[in-house]
């Protein structure tokens, strides 16, 4: 679910900027597409970790 919501918004931040011609918004909306970039970074390493049945991933009895 969160790299679906990082993708989206990842979209949303990249077609704003494609439109906004006010340095100061494009500079807000980069910072937030940066961020949103990290995030789905993250994410998906969290995923490959999971898919690859990390150690950090299994429950200690």
């Amino acid at each position: 679910m969160d790299r679906f919501i990082a993708r989206a918004n990842i979209a949303h931040f990249q077609d704003l900027l494609a439109r906004e011609t006010d340095p100061e918004q494009r500079s807000v909306i980069e910072g937030l597409l940066a961020l949103e970039q990290k995030k789905l970074e993250i994410a998906e390493s969290k995923a490959r970790d999971q898919s690859r049945g990390s150690p950090r991933n299994i429950a200690k009895t």
